[in-house]
Order: structure tokens, then sequence, then C-alpha cells
């Protein structure tokens, strides 16, 4: 599997392994997203990398309150094309709007998230700062986002080149949250049913 097809799927054989890799993966780094994330009814949740929609397919069913929005933001147009089909009853009604968009110029409004999640994502971003930056913009004051990964997999795919980016440790990306103005930024260790992964933990400070 080519790794720029883990960064940027196409409607491709290549792409669609890519889907079916990260279907796999994600599954439990997307739900105790999710989970950790503690949604509200009526909050605005973002999704960054939402890939086939998996993790949007989690969150949905949470915002129940009339003010409950589910945004979402991929750079691949082949993810984008997958998730706005699988999402489109929810996206005719007004509840889910997803962007074909990379992280580091996203087309919402300041101050309007409540919640962001992702996994599998941040090694991708060519600019850590700038993703970081932009992520806090949208973001409300005192709003959380989580980041979930299995370290062991990241440090395995590095060093087979799977991923190709420096950007893979996490201390650089909690580096650039913090230098973006986010705040009790943190990992911890965790388990899901015995599989061990991380989570990093960010406030939005203004």
């Amino acid at each position: 599997m080519l790794p720029c097809q883990l960064a940027w799927p196409t409607q491709s054989f290549s792409g669609w392994l890519a889907t079916r890799f990260f279907k796999f993966h994600n599954h439990l780094l997307e739900e105790n997203a999710v989970k950790l994330c503690d949604l509200q009814p009526d909050e605005t949740v973002l999704e960054i990398g939402h890939g086939a929609g998996l993790g949007l397919q989690h969150v949905i069913h949470k915002l129940t309150g009339p003010q409950g929005r589910l945004l979402g933001v991929d750079y691949s147009e082949y993810m984008h094309r997958m998730a706005s089909e699988l999402m489109k009853e929810q996206i005719s009604t007004g509840k889910v709007k997803l962007f074909f968009s990379d992280v580091a110029k996203m087309p919402i409004e300041d101050n309007i998230v409540d919640k962001v999640f992702h996994c599998n994502c941040y090694y991708f971003w060519p600019d850590l700062k700038r993703g970081a930056a932009e992520i806090h913009r949208v973001m409300k004051p005192g709003g959380l986002m989580v980041t979930t990964l299995r370290l062991d997999r990241v440090i395995l795919f590095a060093s087979k080149k799977i991923v190709t980016s420096e950007n893979w440790r996490p201390e650089d990306y909690m580096d650039a949250l913090e230098s973006a103005g986010f705040i009790n930024v943190r990992m911890e260790n965790r388990k899901h049913k015995r599989i061990p992964y991380e989570a990093i933990y960010a406030t939005v400070a203004k």
C-alpha cells in the first residue's frame, strides 16, 4: 500500500485498501475518542479527517438536541464522497455538514465548535502548527479536543516509512497545540478490551 494512500486515499485499488485499513484499525480509536469527548445533545462537534464516516456515525446518535450539529473535514475527495453518501440523510436535514478541506484552511466560522476529535490524523498534516492554530480558531473558549492513537503502531509505521512525515511524535503535536493556545495538554495511556491506546486531551484558552 502506498503511504500517500493512507494520507490521501483516492478512488483506486490502493485507495480501497486504505479505506479497509482505516476501517479495521480506526474502529477502536473512533469509538473511544467520541466517548472521551463526553458529548452533550446540543453541542457542535467537529471531526478532523472523517474518512469514510465511521466516527461520524458514532457521534450523530448523541446529538439529539435541536441545536446539536456535526461537522467534518477531510482532504481526500474519495473519503469525502463516501462519508457524504453515508450521512446523506442527516446532511439533507442540516444536522451534518461535511467539507472537502485541508485542516490548515477550514471553511468554518470562528468560535462555533464545542468539541473536536480525530484519530490517525495529525501525523499526515504538513504543518502541525498551522493545523493546530486553525482548529483553535474554530473552537469556543473552554472547548475540548481529543486525539486518539495507538502509539506502538505509529512507531512501527514510521520505522517502515508507511508514515513518512517526521510529525508523528506526540510531543511535537502537543507542542504545536500549546503554541496555538491550547491548555491542559496531556496524554494518557488507556485500554479498550485489553487493547492499549493513547488519548491526548487539549482545552481551548481564548
